[in-house]
């Protein structure tokens, strides 16, 4: 077993992932939104890649059974229904309907990772989680840190880190790039106070100033959601216990 941590997704094509097994990072705060909107009952999650997408897409929903959710700049988009914002999506808000997701940085991550065999979703929330289900797929491992706008942040390139030193824990002959070795040494600088490392880089910085305080508090908590989110046909459901699906299932 292979990992490499990709410090941007800018880095690579979008052909780069075909037939890989992809694990997307969005800390602050699209992955920890994604895994909160699941665990409060959302029927599925659709990413996109542009607010004109998400506004195409949502004309042709039926009724009040689909959401249109996300932010730009960290602030709800004039007209959805939700931001980015994981204490929004409580279960009488989001019970049994489809989210569509726009989001500056994770969501355009998880769909550029479109052609993977597999793309899975990660945060410190549901670390132990995916280390242990990681493991059992027994194949090479990419990593991606969806950044701030194209470029490297700190928040996402450590939980990668997080999830990396689980996982080398569990299986000690794990092979490491340079850059999962380089995410490997910012987590044990940075990595022991989770909610510090937030409040003082820089999105964390933003979304304070922005009176996001409790997004810092819950996306900064380590193992609250021990759930597995699949991204398949499209759609971000969650896995079903014991399979492991791929594009073809």
């Amino acid at each position: 077993m292979k990992i490499n941590v990709l410090l941007s997704p800018n880095n690579v094509d979008d052909l780069y992932f075909t037939g890989k097994t992809t694990v997307v990072i969005d800390v602050l705060r699209a992955t920890s939104v994604i895994l909160k909107a699941l665990e409060n009952g959302a029927k599925e999650i659709i990413p996109v890649g542009s607010i004109d997408f998400a506004m195409k897409i949502s004309v042709n929903s039926h009724g009040g059974h689909t959401l249109l959710c996300g932010e730009r700049n960290t602030k709800i988009i004039e007209g959805f229904d939700l931001g980015n914002s994981p204490l929004e999506y409580t279960e009488e808000k989001i019970s049994g309907k489809s989210i569509i997701l726009f989001t500056t940085n994770g969501s355009k991550a998880i769909v550029k990772a479109k052609y993977s065999d597999k793309v899975i979703i990660a945060s410190f929330n549901n670390l132990s989680k995916m280390a242990e289900h990681l493991i059992k797929l027994e194949t090479d491992i990419e990593i991606i840190s969806s950044g701030t706008n194209g470029i490297f942040c700190l928040e996402d390139t450590i939980c990668a880190g997080a999830l990396v030193k689980k996982m080398t824990k569990i299986k000690s002959d794990i092979e490491l790039t340079d850059a999962a070795n380089a995410s490997l040494v910012l987590n044990e600088k940075y990595g022991s106070n989770i909610k510090m490392m937030m409040q003082n880089c820089q999105h964390g910085k933003l979304l304070l100033e922005n009176g996001f305080d409790d997004d810092i508090e819950f996306c900064s908590t380590i193992d609250n959601i021990p759930l597995i989110p699949y991204f398949i046909g499209g759609e971000i459901k969650l896995l079903v216990e014991e399979s492991t699906p791929s594009k073809e299932a």
